[in-house]
């Protein structure tokens, strides 16, 4: 996340477009490292999560985001699991392979152990995701 997000107009591009990136110009010999998807096209945009949560003060579980596209196509990314803080701010990397522009929703989801009370209720207060690319919301 040191890198995360790009400066404006700095991100560095691979490939057909590798002579836009103006910092080459200035090192030699620099490497790249990108994570890519397990499926076909392999591309994935990175994403940072902050989630805050509302409810009991401490409770065991987990917590899921599920992106959904316009395709119909969804996948689920965890973003925390084990004792759950509503005092505590979780923050995570994703990188996703949904698209932002073809983004339809993102579902917030949290799962409690089954040894957690029946009554003992958690919720988001804020859900914060910000895209890699230009660093919007």
């Amino acid at each position: 996340g040191d890198c995360f997000p790009c400066p404006q107009g700095e991100c560095p591009m691979m490939g057909h477009y590798a002579d836009r990136f103006s910092a080459k110009l200035k090192r030699e010999n620099q490497k790249y490292f990108l994570n890519t998807a397990a499926d076909p096209p392999f591309a994935t945009w990175r994403q940072k999560v902050v989630i805050k949560l509302s409810g009991v003060k401490k409770i065991r579980g987990d917590i899921n985001l599920v992106y959904h596209d316009t395709e119909g196509n969804s996948k689920d990314y965890e973003i925390a699991s084990g004792v759950l803080s509503q005092d505590q701010v979780y923050t995570k990397y994703l990188d996703v392979e949904i698209n932002p522009k073809n983004t339809k929703k993102i579902e917030f989801f949290w799962n409690k152990t089954i040894f957690t009370l029946l009554w003992a209720r958690l919720g988001a207060e804020t859900v914060n995701i910000i895209h890699g690319e230009d660093g919007h919301q």
